[in-house]
């Protein structure tokens, strides 16, 4: 019904950027909260930062004043710039959204996950 494809990961070394985006694609009525997760070797899955339909931001302490989440409404996509990387923000990020999507003639609830995208940050 509605993928989400993730890009912009990679390897790269402490201090530096990345900045992942994240589309999603399908029958969608509405997108409301888009988001960033990861899940760390041997760890469980953590919330780095939303974003609201209005652009409102929610973000982990441990990426504030970092990363930024932004949006674009017209093209169902979020994004992350991540800057300063550490080791410990080594993880696979996922991507989330929830709202509404067409089926079957009629609305129904959607909560999407992407596929993943690996971010390694090392020397």
């Amino acid at each position: 019904q509605v993928q989400l494809v993730e890009s912009g990961g990679g390897l790269v070394q402490p201090g530096g950027s990345l900045r992942l985006s994240c589309a999603a694609s399908g029958r969608i009525f509405s997108i409301n909260n888009m988001g960033w997760y990861r899940q760390a070797p041997g760890k469980q899955r953590e919330l780095v930062a939303t974003i609201t339909s209005g652009g409102s931001t929610n973000y982990a302490d441990s990426v504030k004043g970092r990363f930024t989440i932004s949006r674009d409404n017209a093209k169902n996509t979020v994004y992350l710039q991540m800057n300063s990387l550490k080791p410990e923000d080594t993880a696979v990020y996922y991507c989330n959204a929830d709202g509404t999507v067409y089926y079957s003639g009629a609305l129904a609830p959607l909560d999407a996950w992407g596929q993943g995208t690996l971010v390694t940050v090392s020397s």
